[in-house]
């Protein structure tokens, strides 16, 4: 059997062939597409009873339609997050559907903090400037972020190792999440309501699942309770932060930086060459004015560690739809239902 993966990255698919063939062995096939998987690249899917996504496919109710009517019978989703996917079509038209529920929480908690350091101590623009031999400091200036008070909004694996880090600088830790983590208590991290996090902390990051509860969670309110000179990161999902009401208070003067790995209209553009196009997203070329903003392209989790991880579990989800096996990683199963877990 032919198994066609999606959205395939360079450095990516190596690493999700030797997962593959170290699972079946050869008894099965992996064709490997960059191109995503959307209503106008359906078609390519036709004939093939697995489907290997990823987090920037768009699977519909359309396309869900289009893929069964192809053949398609099980969905494995490359990633933790299936905001993309339309479980509820997905059950109605039986299909089953897994995703990753884990992979390396340090990867993404560790390049938080590189937008965190590099937004704080100015590294892009110093960079940018001892390139043309420009060695002044003028307007580099950061500050220390001992003493400071670091808001981790969603304290599971990512937010934990967030802010195990932070705790390694010597911050003062608030979290705001539905559970307490043991491990951020043992931290000292103390449990705020939201709008207390918003308004004491110097450096805020996020790390909850897009639901529809956290939709816009950094709102206008939200932005206008934080520090002037506060810094925020988005590692998450684009969809957590209100962009036009982000635009608005950097135009304002206010936040000394913010660092995003994610943007809530992404699909489309991350992860594609757009250099010799128009950007028609105006929102999107609005933030890359600001010299206080840095934008990187959904990349936290992009380790050979994590990467590795999310080949071989999504492989093992594929083995087991063969084996008639569900686990915690299945979102929907005919006859099952669709899951409810949020991702952590």
């Amino acid at each position: 059997m032919e198994i066609v993966a999606y959205g395939v990255l360079l450095d990516e698919e190596p690493l999700l062939r030797q997962a593959f063939d170290e699972e079946f062995g050869g008894r099965h096939e992996l064709r490997c597409l960059g191109l995503f998987l959307n209503r106008d690249t359906v078609p390519t899917a036709a004939g093939h009873q697995v489907v290997l996504s990823s987090v920037n496919d768009t699977l519909d109710a359309e396309v869900l339609r289009s893929l069964a009517k192809g053949g398609t019978r099980m969905i494995a989703q490359r990633a933790t997050g299936y905001n993309n996917i339309d479980l509820t079509a997905a059950e109605e038209l039986g299909l089953t559907v897994a995703r990753v529920s884990s992979y390396s929480p340090y990867s993404v908690a560790e390049f938080a903090w590189t937008l965190a350091l590099a937004v704080d101590r100015r590294i892009v623009r110093a960079a940018h400037r001892t390139r043309e031999f420009d060695f002044r400091l003028d307007g580099l200036m950061g500050r220390d972020l001992r003493g400071r008070t670091a808001g981790v909004v969603g304290t599971g694996k990512i937010g934990t190792a967030f802010a195990r880090i932070a705790h390694g600088f010597g911050m003062r830790l608030l979290g705001w999440d539905v559970a307490e983590s043991p491990d951020c208590l043992a931290l000292g991290m103390e449990y705020v309501e939201r709008e207390r996090l918003f308004a004491e902390a110097d450096l805020v990051s996020l790390h909850v699942p897009l639901l529809p509860d956290t939709h816009h969670l950094v709102d206008a309110r939200a932005l206008a309770l934080m520090k002037d000179d506060a810094i925020l990161v988005n590692s998450s999902r684009g969809g957590l932060v209100d962009t036009d009401a982000l635009l608005e208070t950097l135009r304002a003067g206010r936040l000394s930086g913010v660092g995003l790995d994610v943007y809530e209209e992404e699909a489309g553009v991350f992860y594609l060459d757009k250099s010799l196009e128009v950007m028609t997203d105006e929102r999107l070329a609005r933030l890359m004015t600001f010299s206080n903003v840095l934008v990187t392209s959904h990349q936290a989790y992009f380790t050979r560690d994590a990467v590795g991880q999310i080949a071989k579990t999504s492989v093992g989800n594929i083995a087991d739809w063969f084996a008639g096996r569900t686990g915690d990683n299945t979102l929907v199963r005919p006859g099952l239902g669709a899951g409810t877990g949020a991702p952590s």
